[in-house]
């Protein structure tokens, strides 16, 4: 065979070669996607969950003064990317752990419609119902977006979370470990009694100073509002009642 020839033949099997590793590249890599969300969306065994942490969050807990299955109440501030879990302890709540927020969506401002990828900031209520043991991400609760001051302002979204996987669209997403324990400790304190959890999702610590920086910001009365069921907590210790009116939140007098 002339050299042309061989040339003209090798050319096209070149050519298959490379589009056959390409192919099985590619292959390979939607296997992998496919494994992992499959690991994602199985069952969790929370029975197992249970029986593993409930001993250890009970002896954390204990060193600390506070009771396993006692109120808890989650604040969350996206600027530092924290969620602080309280434990009720008599008269006032206690700080028992901050947990690093593994990913959350947007910038700081709340949610407003569907598809945005905003997590949203306000006060929200997490009642057993919005407990999902079987989540695709591992653990999750709805935070129930929207709310009564969402929906008064024409926002919409739904199945706005935290949970775990560390990815989010929307959600406050932890790593599995860490949902594992905030799961538990709200499951807990809904199976204890307490009749919803309240969650607060803030941009920043509310402090004046903070508040002050944000002067002009187009949520910077949005963000007066929320301050004042912030400075509540801080002075009581206790998770204020809160209302809607007016298209507002309304903090009731201590």
């Amino acid at each position: 065979m002339k050299a042309g020839a061989a040339g003209v033949i090798l050319a096209p099997m070149k050519k298959l070669s490379a589009l056959f590793t390409f192919a099985l590249v590619a292959l390979l890599a939607v296997l992998a996607y496919l494994a992992q969300d499959t690991r994602r969306q199985g069952p969790r065994d929370i029975a197992e969950i249970r029986t593993r942490l409930t001993p250890v969050l009970t002896r954390d807990l204990a060193r600390k003064g506070l009771a396993f299955g006692a109120p808890v109440h989650l604040r969350i501030f996206k600027e530092e990317a924290v969620l602080e879990l309280w434990v009720r302890d008599g008269a006032r709540f206690a700080l028992f752990r901050r947990y690093d927020i593994c990913n959350f969506s947007g910038g700081l401002g709340p949610k407003l419609k569907e598809g945005d990828r905003q997590s949203p900031e306000g006060f929200y209520q997490v009642g057993r119902n919005a407990l999902n043991p079987q989540s695709r991400f591992h653990l999750s609760f709805n935070l129930g977006f929207p709310n009564a001051f969402d929906r008064a302002h024409g926002r919409t979204g739904s199945f706005l979370m935290v949970h775990g996987a560390c990815a989010s669209i929307g959600c406050y997403a932890m790593t599995d470990k860490k949902i594992e324990e905030i799961y538990l400790l709200v499951e807990a304190a809904l199976r204890g009694g307490q009749a919803a959890v309240p969650v607060h999702a803030f941009p920043f610590r509310m402090t004046e100073a903070r508040l002050a920086q944000e002067t002009g910001h187009r949520w910077h009365g949005f963000w007066s509002d929320l301050k004042r069921g912030y400075d509540a907590f801080e002075a009581t210790g206790l998770p204020p009642d809160i209302t809607v009116s007016g298209g507002r939140y309304r903090v009731a007098e201590g």
